[in-house]
């Protein structure tokens, strides 16, 4: 279902414009590789997107960059890497730890792997509006934003992928928009619509009408936009070796 979402997402005419937050934290990412005081040789961007990260790095700090989908075979096609970067679909991963020892195992000791995700509390304004208005229209509601990573589950995921000297920082990305339709629409051409098996096929115009009503009466600002939060969750994560100093 996911991967059907971003093929539609990707072959839409007008894509690029639905990449302001990718290209927004890809420039956070490179902003990290760039605070690493060392040049690296060999790097990885695994799920490039349309080089989200690659965009805003230089051959001083990043010598050799290869970009490549989210796949598996190529991902251990390449080995001995000194930093492996990723932005894109973490979220969706079903075996977060197995992805996460999957890009230890091609890191050189000493490597290290400089990530981002989205986190528990993003869009937070759109899953009240929708569960309120689902309450009061229909006297339940169901899930219709996919769940998200906790900060607090970060640390030990890396741990478990064997990683050390553990850095997790969050970021807030707020997006304003005329409203709530306008915040579905872009998510959809992000291909990063719900997809959680349990989720509601339809949800019922009238519905859809309070939500957006609650989004604006909630949340909305004074020139009549709504925002939309991305809590933004960021992690460094480094392959044991001896050099190290911990």
């Amino acid at each position: 279902m996911k991967r059907k979402q971003k093929n539609w997402a990707a072959a839409l005419q007008d894509a690029e414009q639905y990449d302001y937050l990718r290209t927004e934290v890809g420039s956070r990412i490179a902003d990290r590789v760039f605070d690493v005081a060392r040049t690296f040789p060999l790097a990885l961007d695994i799920g490039c997107g349309r080089s989200h990260i690659a965009k805003h790095l230089n051959k001083e700090t990043v010598e050799k960059l290869f970009l490549i989908d989210d796949n598996e075979k190529a991902l251990f096609a390449v080995l001995s890497l000194n930093v492996a970067l990723k932005i894109n679909g973490l979220h969706w991963i079903n075996d977060l730890p197995g992805a996460l020892r999957q890009i230890n195992h091609v890191l050189k000791p000493d490597g290290v792997f400089i990530g981002a995700m989205v986190g528990g509390e993003t869009l937070y304004e759109l899953r009240c509006s929708l569960q309120l208005a689902e309450l009061e229209r229909e006297g339940g509601f169901a899930p219709h934003v996919s769940p998200f990573t906790a900060v607090t589950d970060l640390g030990n995921l890396l741990g478990r992928a064997q990683f050390n000297m553990l850095t997790v920082d969050i970021d807030e990305i707020q997006v304003h928009y005329p409203g709530m339709f306008e915040v579905m629409h872009d998510l959809q051409g992000m291909g990063e619509s719900n997809c959680a098996w349990n989720r509601k096929p339809v949800l019922h115009r009238d519905t859809m009408l309070a939500a957006a009503a609650i989004y604006k009466e909630m949340y909305g600002n004074e020139d009549g936009s709504v925002p939309a939060t991305f809590q933004i969750l960021y992690m460094i994560g480094w392959k044991p070796d001896s050099s190290q100093v911990i």
